[in-house]
């Protein structure tokens, strides 16, 4: 494509409170404009929008809070760059995952069809109700020695497709039933863009359990549940590669986004995979960890290996022609916002609007005003369950050492720091399979916390490199939509063109560093004192017992 300083594209990342779109140069990743739209319904967690009560670590969403980003922030980030409609070459989309929703044939979500039906809703990523079944998978697939089971550091997640899947089955067969297409909302949103459906190599492989040209045997799924032999079939056969042409974008769709009609559409990707694209970070040994309310590690690498508590390795998972490895950790800045939301004195929200600034703010002050270990805590960041190394979701957070004088910004710096030991766990247990980490590169949300990252850069004993721009899934999602296009060869040339870090923003203090070397020690006494889940599982099951 000639003239790409005349070009333009829209990236839109579809979030887990919100969506958003920036407008973006094909030549040099400018970011031109940018929208947001607060999803009506957020995350639907107690009861549906009908009245009807959902059990323990339900999580959903609703489809109608996608399709109005579309119609939203797409419009909106167009008249705020400024770019005549008509230069726009291509609409690229990145989604939490796994989210996966129940649809006919054409498409349309069960929940439509049938509201007062949990089941029929999309379930977010974080919807871990499904644990029960996760084990069962597990327990035969190690019991049957299928060999896709250590592609995933020997467990699948209660987050993933086949778990969620086998609960829907179980739990309401009729709404399974008339699932015939069980599908990401990555390739739902895709579908809606360009009326054809498309299935993408990222969820098919890190969510999907897609391994060596297929997915588990119907042997193996007959197994589980014998009216579970058939899952494969609602998932799709084809999978496209990232950067790819999904289609171009219809009529309706053009209505509805403002940009003209037969734009290309990028296949569709999952927010931490585009991410390493907007930090022109694709190549092998460059870990990204996109921390928001979760933190997502994604890394290329040239060499395949077993890595316990990984989320999965995939090749051409994230840039074509290597392997791309997942590992995560289920709640961080969620549980900074539990903390603040449930556990902080009023007289500290006071102080902090007095001095302008938020709660959050004010506790970080007054965190980072202390020595590493005066406040004598250790917690273990489990809040919303481990999903890596340990990849259990009924595990539950502990804090060790409070006493009568602890105050909550001991507290919350003990949250911050056992969030940061999290992730040296998962940067160790790579580097001891061999998958070394040469780089780690932040992105997300929280890189407004700059004690956070300097926390993170002590604990981990490494540089941080920092990303160059708040969209990030964003602009990956600009950048697939570029390759997309044909204005770049391949996500890696497009990358170098349009993504943009800074090296080494953060540098380990070597007095600090050492100081958390002694509480790193501490958390892993913890960790693995903990990892059975004896005791925090039978705290979950009197706890579920008792809300019945």
């Amino acid at each position: 494509m000639n003239a790409n300083s005349e070009c333009y594209v829209v990236g839109v990342d579809f979030g887990t409170l919100s969506g958003r779109a920036v407008v973006v140069r094909v030549s040099d990743g400018a970011e031109l404009g940018a929208a947001v739209h607060e999803y009506a319904h957020r995350v639907i967690e107690d009861e549906l929008p009908g009245g009807v009560r959902l059990g323990p670590d339900w999580a959903l969403q609703s489809p109608q809070d996608w399709i109005d980003v579309l119609r939203t922030a797409v419009p909106e980030a167009l008249a705020a760059s400024g770019v005549p409609a008509s230069r726009v070459v291509g609409i690229g989309t990145d989604f939490t995952a796994c989210t996966v929703l129940p649809a006919t044939a054409d498409g349309t979500p069960l929940c439509e069809i049938t509201p007062e039906r949990p089941h029929a809703w999309p379930k977010l990523w974080k919807h871990h109700a499904a644990q029960p079944h996760a084990d069962r998978i597990n327990a035969l697939a190690a019991e049957r020695g299928e060999p896709w089971l250590a592609r995933y550091g020997g467990k699948i997640s209660s987050e993933w497709e086949f778990a969620k899947a086998l609960q829907v089955l179980e739990e309401d067969p009729e709404t399974y039933a008339e699932a015939e297409r069980w599908i990401e909302a990555a390739d739902w949103i895709v579908w809606q863009l360009t009326g054809a459906e498309t299935r993408n190599v990222c969820t098919a492989g890190y969510k999907g359990i897609f391994q060596d040209g297929g997915y588990p045997s119907e042997g193996f799924l007959a197994a589980l549940n014998p009216a579970f032999a058939g899952f494969t079939g609602k998932l799709g056969r084809e999978l496209a590669p990232l950067g790819g042409l999904a289609g171009r974008l219809t009529a309706r769709a053009a209505r509805w986004t403002g940009l003209p009609e037969g734009v290309a559409v990028a296949v569709g990707n999952v927010d931490a995979h585009v991410t390493a694209a907007a930090a022109d970070a694709v190549r092998p040994g460059q870990m990204v960890a996109i921390m928001g309310t979760s933190t997502c590690h994604i890394m290329p690498s040239d060499r395949l290996a077993e890595v316990p508590g990984m989320c999965g390795v995939v090749r051409d998972g994230i840039v074509p022609g290597l392997w791309g490895y997942e590992a995560g950790q289920s709640a961080v800045g969620d549980i900074f916002a539990w903390f603040v939301e449930t556990s902080v004195p009023a007289a500290y929200a006071e102080r902090a609007v007095a001095r302008g600034l938020t709660l959050h703010e004010h506790l970080t002050e007054l965190a980072a005003a202390q020595r590493v270990g005066a406040h004598g805590l250790v917690a273990l960041d489990w809040h919303g369950g481990n999903r890596s190394v340990l990849v259990d979701h009924n595990l539950s957070g502990v804090i060790a050492g409070q006493t009568l004088a602890t105050r909550p910004e001991d507290v919350y710096r003990a949250l911050i720091e056992g969030t940061a030991f999290g992730a040296r766990t998962i940067v160790e247990a790579f580097e001891a399979a061999g998958v070394p980490v040469e780089e780690f590169v932040v992105a997300g949300g929280l890189l407004r916390n700059p004690f956070l990252l300097q926390v993170y850069a002590d604990v981990l004993r490494r540089p941080l490199s920092v990303i160059g721009s708040e969209q990030g899934p964003a602009l990956g999602s600009a950048i697939h939509a570029a390759v997309a296009a044909g204005a770049y060869p391949n996500v890696v040339a497009a990358a170098a063109a349009m993504g943009k870090r800074e090296a080494a923003a953060y540098v380990p203090d070597a007095e600090r560093a050492d100081a958390y070397d002694r509480l790193y020690a501490e958390y892993r006494r913890l960790h693995d004192h903990f990892a059975d889940g004896g005791l925090l599982h039978r705290l979950r099951s009197i706890r579920n017992e008792a809300g019945a």
